[in-house]
C-alpha cells in the first residue's frame, strides 16, 4: 500500500491526470530511467552517452555491434563469472541490442539451454547405469530437482513476455519474481550435490556431476547477478509495485478464491476422515483429485486422526489448501530416514513443491527417531507458501524450507540438529521452537541456512518467537550454524530461554570461523538466553543489528508479506 501511496505523490499529478500519465507514458518514462542509471552504472561514459542520446531522441537506427557488445560486457562486469557470462549471451544476440531487458531474456535463455542440456543427459543415463539403490535414489533427487528447476527457468522466461494492455514493463514485481525463481534453481542443482554427496564426498561421480553443472550453475549466478543489479536500481528509484489491490489482496487471486479464503473454515472439496465418515481415508487418496496447476484453491479437509503415510506434492499441485482440527489431532506421520539409506531430501514425512500451498492446524512428524540422524517431518519448496498453527515434530533435520518465500505463524517446531535447515527466503513469525536432548555426546543446533551465492534474496528470519527447551535439556545448544558460504539468519524480538550457550552461534567446522561473507545477527531479544556479550566475533556476526538492517528480515521486506499474506486469511505482522 505504501508503494500506491509513495507513486501518487511521484510528479505531483492529480488523479486525472496521474491516470492518463500512467496509461500513456508509463512505458516510456521507466525505460529511460532504468536505461539510464543500469547504463551509466555500467557501461562506459561514451557508450552511455550514445546509447542514451539515441534513446531520448527515439531515433531508429539499430545501435552497433559495437555499443552491443560493450554492452554486454558492461551487464556481464556485475556477475561472478563474466567471461562465461560475455561468450553465451553474444552468441545468442543476433539483433545487436543495448537493452538491457533484452540482455537479461538472452542471459535466462541460456541457463534455460544449459539446463536443458543437463537434464537430457544427466541423470537418467546415471540412473540406469549403476545398481547402487542408495545412488540410484540420491539421483532420482537430481532428476526431480533439475526437472523442477528448468520449469522456474519456464516460468522466468515467461513472466518477461506476460504484458497486458498497461503492464508492459519489467517491474519490481517481475525482478522479485525472477530473482526468487532464479535462486531456486541455484538451489535444486546444489542440493543434488547435496544428495550425492551424503552417499559417498569423495566418489568420482560427484566430482563428475560438479564438472557436468558447471555451465548451468553459472549461468543462473549470471542472471540473478543482473537481475539483483537492476532490483538494487528500482528500489533505489522507489518505484511501485506495479500490483492492482482489489480491496487487501493482489491482483493475480480471483475473487472467487478471495472469497473462499475469507472465510475460516472453507467448504472443502474434499474430506479425508481415517474412520471412514469422509470422502476418502487416506490423504495420497485426496491428493489424486487435485488438478493439476490449478488456478483456483483446491481445499481439503483433514479430520482427526493419525495419518501413517508418506505424502509429495509435486510441482505440479498449485494452490492446494490442507486444514485439520488441530495440530496435535491430526497429525501425518511416516518414519523415512538417512540412516536407512534414503537421501535427506527424500525422508519428508509431507513434501510439496507446487506454489501457493496452505496448511492450517495440522501436524507433522517424522518417528524415525534421533538414532536414524536425517528424518524430516515437512520439507517445502512451495512459492507464496504458508503455514498456520501447524506442528513439526522429529529430531535431525524436522524443517525443511527448501527454498522459494514461505512464511510460518503460530507454529510449534522440535528438534535436535539443524533442525530448521534449508534455502527458502523464509519468515517465522510467533512460533515456538522447542530444542530437544539430543544422542549422547551430540551438540543441538536450531539453524542451518544454505544460501551459496552472494545474490540469492534468501535466508532465514525468525521474529517475535519463544526459543525454549521441548524437554529437560541438557546438551550444549546454539542458535545455528552457518552451513554455506553466504548463510544468513537472523533472530529479532524473541524470547531466548537460559538454555542457551553463551555464545549463541557455532561454526559447521568446530575451531574454524565461518567466512566473512555469511549474515548473522540478533535484534532486541529478550529472556535469559539473550545477552550476546559472549557471543561469537565472526567478522559475518552482528549481535545487536541496527533498525535499519532488522528491517529487511521482517515479512513486508524479505517476503513480500504485504502483497500476498493477506489473500491467505492469515493474521502476520509486517514490520518491526
Amino acid at each position: 500500500m505504501d508503494t500506491i501511496r509513495s507513486f501518487k505523490g511521484y510528479g505531483k499529478l492529480d488523479p486525472a491526470e496521474e491516470q492518463a500519465f500512467r496509461r500513456k507514458t508509463r512505458k516510456r518514462i521507466l525505460i529511460l530511467i532504468l536505461s539510464l542509471l543500469l547504463l551509466l552504472a555500467l557501461i562506459i561514459g561514451a557508450v552511455t552517452a550514445t546509447l542514451l542520446h539515441k534513446r531520448n531522441n527515439h531515433k531508429d537506427a539499430s545501435p552497433s555491434s559495437s555499443s552491443s557488445a560493450q554492452s554486454i560486457k558492461a551487464v556481464c562486469s556485475q556477475t561472478l563469472y563474466p567471461d562465461s557470462c560475455y561468450s553465451s549471451i553474444s552468441q545468442l544476440d543476433q539483433s545487436n541490442s543495448t537493452d538491457p531487458e533484452h540482455l537479461l531474456k538472452l542471459s535466462l535463455q541460456v541457463v534455460f539451454n544449459s539446463l536443458s542440456a543437463l537434464s537430457s543427459s544427466f541423470p537418467h543415463s546415471f540412473i540406469k547405469s549403476t545398481t547402487n539403490d542408495t545412488l540410484k535414489q540420491a539421483l532420482q533427487v537430481c532428476a526431480t530437482l533439475l526437472d523442477d528447476a528448468l520449469d522456474y527457468l519456464r516460468d522466468s522466461i515467461s513472466t518477461m513476455d506476460l504484458k497486458s494492455a498497461d503492464d508492459k514493463l519489467l517491474t519490481l514485481t517481475k525482478i522479485e519474481d525472477l530473482k526468487t525463481w532464479l535462486s531456486t534453481a541455484l538451489t535444486n542443482q546444489d542440493t543434488c550435490l547435496d544428495a550425492l554427496q551424503e552417499i559417498d564426498p569423495s566418489s568420482t561421480l560427484l566430482a563428475d556431476t560438479k564438472s557436468l553443472m558447471q555451465n548451468s550453475t553459472h549461468y543462473a549466478s549470471n542472471s540473478l547477478a543482473i537481475v539483483s543489479k537492476i532490483s538494487g536500481i528500482l528500489r533505489k528509484l522507489n518505484l511501485p509495485m506495479h500490483r492492482k489491490l482489489l480491496g487487501e489482496f493482489p491482483e493475480w487471486v480471483s475473487p472467487g478464491v478471495r472469497r473462499l479464503l475469507q472465510v475460516g473454515r472453507p467448504t472443502p472439496n474434499v474430506t479425508v476422515a481415517a474412520d471412514g465418515t469422509g470422502d476418502v481415508t487416506t490423504i495420497k487418496e485426496a491428493m489424486a483429485r487435485v488438478p493439476k496447476k490449478s488456478k483456483t484453491m483446491f481445499i481439503i479437509h483433514i479430520k482427526e486422526g493419525v495419518y501413517l503415510e508418506n505424502v509429495v506434492l509435486d510441482k505440479s499441485f498449485w494452490n492446494v489448501m490442507i486444514y485439520g482440527d488441530g495440530k496435535d489431532k491430526s497429525i501425518v506421520s511416516a518414519r523415512l530416514n538417512f540412516i536407512d539409506g534414503i537421501p535427506t531430501f527424500s525422508t519428508a514425512t509431507f513434501a510439496v513443491a507446487g506454489r501457493g500451498f496452505v496448511a492450517i492446524d495440522m501436524g507433522f512428524k517424522n518417528t524415525a527417531g534421533a538414532e536414524k540422524h536425517q528424518a524430516v517431518a515437512f520439507r517445502s519448496g512451495s512459492d507464496f507458501s504458508v503455514l498456520y498453527r501447524c506442528s513439526f515434530d522429529a529430531f535431525q533435520d524436522t524443517l525443511y524450507p527448501h527454498s522459494n518465500r514461505q512464511f510460518y505463524r503460530d507454529c510449534d517446531v522440535t528438534g535436535t540438529i539443524d533442525f530448521i535447515f534449508g534455502n527458502a527466503a523464509v519468515v517465522f513469525q510467533n512460533c515456538k521452537i522447542m530444542p530437544r536432548q539430543p544422542l549422547p555426546r551430540q551438540f543441538v543446533t536450531i539453524t542451518a541456512q544454505g544460501k551459496k551465492d552472494p545474490n540469492q534474496n534468501t535466508g532465514i528470519s525468525i521474529q517475535k518467537c519463544d526459543i525454549s527447551p521441548f524437554d529437560n535439556l541438557t546438551a550444549p545448544t546454539y542458535l545455528g550454524r552457518p552451513w554455506k558460504d553466504f548463510s544468513t539468519t537472523v533472530i529479532m524480538q524473541s524470547n531466548i530461554g537460559s538454555f542457551l550457550h553463551p555464545s549463541g552461534w557455532i561454526s559447521w567446522v568446530q575451531g574454524v570461523d565461518p567466512p566473512k561473507s555469511i549474515l548473522y545477527g540478533e535484534y532486541l531479544n529478550t529472556g535469559a538466553g539473550a545477552a550476546v556479550d559472549k557471543r561469537v566475533t565472526w567478522d559475518g556476526y552482528k549481535a545487536i543489528l541496527t533498525d535499519s538492517e532488522a528491517g529487511r528480515f521482517t515479512v513486508d521486506s524479505f517476503i513480500e508479506g504485504a502483497m500476498w499474506l493477506p489473500q491467505k486469511n492469515v493474521i502476520f505482522e509486517s514490520t518491526l
